[in-house]
């Protein structure tokens, strides 16, 4: 929790300059806080990460975790919440929140922290994990063998939508 303080920045800074090949100005905007940023009920179930860099320990290169609960996407404040527990056997774990600052990007940390998340649910006895991919974070979880299912739009405030990639993964 005492990390919050600087995972809101990382969150933002990242949607706001690795997703403008993808969202626009305004469907940035309407998803900040909403869809796209922090859910703390995965900080207290201690299945989120940050990643601090040894030479600039001061920020935070990337966030992400992975969920044993059903809500699949969003912050504290995006609709659909339902924190009702996942049944391993049946269900897929989620993986959720995952952003890396622009400085940070492309140097592996994303593909490291998902491989953490992967061997966590694993533990825990889930065989499968699924997604709601931001567009510009396809990429990432199709090298890591995830499927597309589904395309989704996801409603915005301002009558917009969000499009994301619903994708999925067997790890058992």
């Amino acid at each position: 929790m005492d990390d919050i303080p600087r995972i809101t920045p990382l969150i933002e800074a990242s949607v706001r300059r690795l997703s403008v090949q993808e969202y626009s100005p305004s469907q940035i905007d309407q998803a900040l806080g909403t869809w796209l940023g922090l859910d703390t009920q995965l900080i207290a179930d201690e299945t989120y990460f940050v990643v601090e860099p040894v030479v600039q320990s001061s920020v935070l290169a990337a966030c992400g975790g992975w969920s044993r609960r059903k809500t699949p996407y969003g912050s504290d404040h995006g609709a659909g919440r339902d924190d009702a527990l996942l049944h391993p056997r049946t269900e897929a774990a989620k993986i959720r929140a995952f952003f890396v600052h622009p400085e940070w990007a492309r140097r592996g940390i994303g593909s490291r922290l998902l491989e953490i998340c992967e061997r966590a649910a694993r533990a825990e006895g889930f065989t499968r994990c699924e997604l709601g991919a931001t567009l510009p974070g396809v990429p990432l979880y199709q090298k890591h063998g995830y499927l597309e299912r589904e395309r989704v739009a996801l409603p915005l405030a301002n009558g917009e939508t969000l499009p994301i990639v619903k994708m999925e993964k067997a790890i058992g």
